[in-house]
């Protein structure tokens, strides 16, 4: 009998914490890019969010950073160049670069608690988690790939170690998806913990045509992919 009512307990306090957990993940209402496919194949995370975050980053970045003058068309070369020397040094102000939908995204990926070292403002990306193993494993670029798995391999991963590699090769990241995510992560979404997002105004969003957006070439962007 009292095997029998320990059984019962264990299933009421099972139930209850699978609700909780539920509960606590958030959904997303809308998939804005999701006629853009799958580029990024981690298996163990949400896929269609995990592709979502990248392309409304890039859409955000390119509106923002993207313009080559008042009538030239929108270059995310252009626009990786100047958010990750923004980002990489603290210059950027998320609040006027974020958009509404970025914010949605970024509600559902912080409920991801294993993406993250979760410590309020002070939250940071969790290096050993497995969506960055997945990008470390995947990345195309051979020495920023290599040089990331050695910065997790020996704890010393951190942005302001990394990030100087991936300004000097800020052009990897239109060719290497997997590399843009970690970008995404580390230098967008990550630091939106410590922003007030209630400030995000609600201004009208123009989706980018990314097939539209002219391939990087050296007329384009002389500098992209080195050391400049």
């Amino acid at each position: 009998m009292k095997s029998k009512f320990n059984i019962i307990v264990l299933l009421v306090a099972v139930t209850v914490f699978s609700c909780k957990k539920e509960s606590e993940e958030k959904t997303l209402s809308e998939y804005k890019f999701s006629e853009k496919g799958i580029v990024l194949n981690c298996d163990q995370f949400d896929l269609k969010l995990l592709n979502e975050a990248l392309f409304s980053f890039e859409d955000d970045i390119l509106k923002t950073y993207g313009k080559t003058g008042q009538t030239g068309n929108p270059n995310l070369t252009r626009a990786y160049s100047q958010f990750i020397r923004t980002a990489l040094y603290s210059r950027g102000n998320f609040i006027d670069i974020v958009s509404p939908h970025s914010v949605e995204i970024f509600e559902v990926l912080k409920t991801k608690t294993d993406l993250w070292n979760l410590d309020g403002a002070n939250s940071t990306l969790n290096y050993n988690s497995p969506v960055l193993k997945c990008i470390s494993e995947n990345m195309t670029d051979k020495s920023l790939k290599t040089t990331l798995k050695a910065l997790i391999e020996t704890n010393s991963m951190s942005p302001k170690l990394y990030g100087p590699a991936i300004l000097s090769n800020y052009g990897a990241a239109i060719r290497d998806k997997y590399l843009s995510a970690y970008i995404a992560l580390e230098f967008y979404y990550g630091k939106l913990f410590n922003e007030d997002l209630s400030k995000v105004s609600e201004k009208t969003e123009e989706k980018v045509d990314f097939n539209k957006i002219p391939l990087p070439t050296t007329q384009n962007d002389p500098h992209a992919g080195h050391g400049h």
